[in-house]
């Protein structure tokens, strides 16, 4: 399966740019790849305070320009996350469409950063990420601080996922635990975790940065392939029958004592 990761600066509070910098991207992407992944809250950025102006509903814009670009390109996409008005709130919603521009699946982000006050402006989800299925696999898709809780990709995991994405704007300051949660998540499951990372400055913290460092990791832990903290795109070819040899090897999944978690 080939797997390319655009990482880029989202720009804050103006979806058309937003647009026409994933459109320009895509026109790199390659022919033949599978699957396209782009980062957490692509449509708006970190601009929490003016969320109410500005968010989707219903992921209804955000959707149509996804399953749009995934037709013309005949390529499935991880569609990060965007800020998302629904049910009288505004949350943190990641989805997936088809390049036959099907919606497979949405979820909300769980945990809300305390340290940026997300709670003033988004509701964290009131369930679990689940798993979904694409190209006859089972995967996962995370958002950002919800890497940090292994409870959290563990449930798409016991739904058989063998890959997890995680979309994210994961800051420099914490740009050591943003590769080591990577690679922990990666052997705690035995699976592939793809972190999709965005850069550039971050407006509402002066002098702070996003990291970029987005990353592919294998089910043994190891990262075999790595961006820095330019604007670029990740490409890697993965072949699952890695996750089966390593969940046989080291039977983790199998040994877990589901009669008590």
């Amino acid at each position: 399966m080939k797997i390319q990761v655009l990482q880029y600066e989202v720009v804050l509070s103006d979806f058309e740019a937003n647009q026409q910098k994933i459109i320009q991207l895509m026109q790199q992407v390659d022919e033949d790849t599978d699957i396209v992944v782009i980062p957490e809250m692509w449509n708006t950025g970190y601009a929490l305070k003016t969320l109410d102006q500005y968010a989707d509903e219903d992921i209804k814009k955000s959707y149509a320009f996804i399953a749009q670009l995934a037709k013309e390109k005949h390529v499935n996409i991880i569609a990060g996350s965007v800020s998302n008005k629904k049910d009288s709130a505004i949350y943190n919603t990641g989805f997936a469409v088809d390049r036959n521009g099907q919606l497979l699946h949405q979820t909300d982000k769980v945990h809300l950063v305390p340290m940026l006050d997300e709670h003033l402006y988004l509701k964290g989800a009131s369930s679990l990420p689940h798993a979904f299925e694409l190209m006859d696999t089972k995967m996962g898709q995370v958002i950002c601080y919800d890497l940090r809780f292994p409870e959290v990709i563990r449930q798409p995991i016991k739904e058989g996922a063998e890959i997890i994405f995680v979309v994210a704007q994961w800051t420099s300051k914490h740009a050591v635990h943003w590769s080591k949660l990577l690679q922990a998540r990666a052997i705690e499951n035995s699976c592939f975790v793809i972190g999709c990372n965005a850069v550039g400055p971050i407006e509402s913290l002066q002098g702070a940065t996003y990291c970029g460092e987005s990353a592919v990791v294998n089910p043994y832990g190891e990262v075999i392939a790595a961006l820095d903290d330019q604007e670029g795109i990740l490409t890697v070819n993965i072949d699952f029958n890695e996750v089966g040899m390593q969940r046989q090897t080291v039977p983790v999944i199998d040994n877990m004592r589901r009669d008590l978690y």
